[in-house]
């Protein structure tokens, strides 16, 4: 009798310094029975996301540059650029949060410069011609902008799926554009010794030599608003048996939040 009250004294002390251990003593049995309570984890489904917030708003700047069979002739020069802006809606999945696709639509646009070159949209061949201007009057700058009306897809992942803003990135996905315009600008008229003749600008619109989707493979990695962003276009920039395979890459910073 003395040795059950002494074991039942022993499993009550253990009780308070261990709550997560309970101890059961069947009557009439010096048998004791312990069982271990292991907490349970939380589970992805109960994260709180209402007050998200998941890039849906993207904004995205950097060089542009032409891959494919370039001439000489066409190969741009200095700092081409593109600047792109998107609204985003998120969907983040229901099993794992932490991965979402988001779907969008914006406007991107690429500023192509050349030197001493004329890039002439309006012509009547059938080819687009990129003219050498070495020997000839010329514009000490000269651009080609290409503008789109564009639908960006991404699947996402965020490790961080309730505060994005302070989570590392990652996303890969695609999207389509429609052109809209496509036009070149020349500004200061300079003599072929690179004189300035006249502060005469000179723009021209065609979309005739171009293509009028294109299609896009993305991808960008980073934390938190900053990201890195590249894109490659599948599709040529310009139309079959008009110009050369142009296909235009694009690498830069993309800020992303709200």
């Amino acid at each position: 009798m003395k040795k059950l009250l002494f074991t039942a004294v022993c499993i009550i002390c253990l009780q308070v310094v261990n709550s997560q251990i309970i101890t059961t003593v069947p009557s009439g049995d010096t048998t004791v029975v312990t069982v271990q309570l292991i907490p349970k984890k939380p589970t992805l489904n109960k994260i709180d996301l209402s007050n998200r917030s998941n890039d849906h708003v993207m904004v995205q700047f950097g060089l542009d540059g032409w891959s494919g069979t370039v001439p000489d002739s066409a190969k741009p020069s200095g700092f081409s650029r593109h600047f792109n802006a998107y609204i985003m809606l998120d969907k983040p999945f229901k099993t794992n949060p932490r991965f979402s696709v988001g779907l969008g639509v914006g406007i991107g646009s690429s500023n192509m410069f050349f030197e001493r070159r004329l890039v002439d949209i309006k012509s009547q061949a059938t080819r687009l011609p990129f003219t050498n201007l070495d020997s000839a009057n010329h514009f000490k700058k000269y651009k080609l902008t290409t503008v789109y009306a564009e639908a960006p897809v991404e699947l996402r992942y965020a490790s961080n799926p309730e505060n994005s803003n302070k989570s590392f990135k990652i996303a890969v996905g695609a999207k389509v554009g429609q052109l809209i315009n496509a036009h070149t600008k020349g500004k200061t008229l300079q003599s072929k010794s690179g004189t300035t003749i006249n502060g005469y600008i000179a723009k021209e619109n065609s979309k005739k030599f171009f293509n009028a989707t294109r299609l896009a493979v993305t991808g960008r990695v980073g934390y938190g608003i900053i990201s890195l962003y590249g894109a490659y276009q599948i599709t040529t920039l310009l139309k079959d048996a008009t110009g050369p395979e142009i296909r235009p890459y694009s690498l830069g910073i993309c800020i992303s939040g709200l």
